[in-house]
């Protein structure tokens, strides 16, 4: 396993991220944080039902991308 990529547990929930030594920055699986903090039963559906509205209200913050692979 790389030493860049982790599991933390957050209120007993896997998080899965990446630290980036190069930009000195942590990148996190949205899908997990989203399950974390809605404790949905599906947070891939909810992550995707969010991006849906959030596109049609204008918002361009998130990308036309389903999901990365983040082991």
């Amino acid at each position: 396993m790389d030493d860049n990529f982790a599991i933390q547990l957050f209120e007993g929930k896997k998080v899965r991220f990446v630290w980036d030594e190069e930009k000195e920055k942590y990148y996190f699986a949205v899908v997990d944080i989203v399950q974390v903090l809605t404790e949905s039963a599906d947070a891939t559906a909810y992550w995707r039902k969010l991006k849906q509205r959030l596109k049609a209200e204008g918002n361009e913050t998130v990308t036309n991308c389903h999901a990365l692979k983040l082991s």
